[in-house]
């Protein structure tokens, strides 16, 4: 990852994100997106894809997701909002193997995909509501690239940062990153020392209870 922000980001996961969030009064964690296949958390700068339904007889220009992967490197995901059909997928196979040769980290998409295996075989991370065997082909196409689009009722623009595990998936705002980040990484190392502290033996009641309620402010 050449993006430094992206590497501290990529050492969290999305639990501490989240909370960092919560204490510093934001939002970002997104429901309902979870792995298609058994991948590794992914993390980066957001490159934005949205779709829509195609009309009868439209031809697109391109094809769905291309211009985002030639665009894209590591550090970078593509984030792609997919809301107007549920039944036709918004990222496949070929896709993923161009992503991933590219360097991309991974795609996060807020609707279904196909050829799952596919992705699976190229190692390529793949987050999605859903997976479907049907093409996109006459039924999605691309709307735009690298303008604002929404995740569930989140609004999320190109440039911005996601974090995606088994736990979930989480966006921050691009200007509040660094805060977020740093908040994130306080907070994880408090979680390692009351992790610590559990190993050592120490009771489990006492350990929660003296610094985990305490731990995000704003409650």
């Amino acid at each position: 990852m050449g993006d430094s922000l992206a590497v501290r980001l990529a050492r969290l996961d999305t639990c501490g994100v989240s909370d960092a969030l919560d204490q510093l009064g934001l939002d970002g964690a997104v429901q309902g997106l979870r792995p298609m296949w058994a991948c590794p958390r992914i993390a980066g700068q957001v490159i934005t894809v949205r779709l829509h339904r195609a009309d009868p007889g439209e031809h697109a220009a391109r094809h769905l997701g291309t211009a985002a992967i030639e665009a894209g490197g590591p550090g970078q995901v593509i984030v792609i909002e997919h809301h107007d059909r549920e039944d036709a997928a918004g990222w496949g196979g070929i896709l993923s193997l161009a992503a991933r040769l590219k360097g991309i980290e991974g795609v996060v998409v807020d609707g279904t995909c196909r050829d799952v295996d596919d992705s699976r075989d190229a190692g390529f991370p793949v987050y999605a509501r859903a997976a479907t065997p049907m093409t996109a082909r006459g039924r999605v196409s691309e709307a735009s690239m690298g303008e604002p689009i929404r995740v569930s009722d989140l609004p999320v623009h190109h440039g911005d940062y996601v974090i995606a595990d088994w736990s979930g998936v989480v966006f921050i705002q691009a200007a509040h990153a660094e805060e977020v980040v740093a908040t994130a990484e306080s907070l994880a190392a408090r979680e390692a020392a009351m992790a610590e502290a559990v190993r050592a033996g120490r009771s489990v009641v006492e350990v929660m209870g003296a610094s985990y309620e305490s731990m995000l402010g704003r409650y």
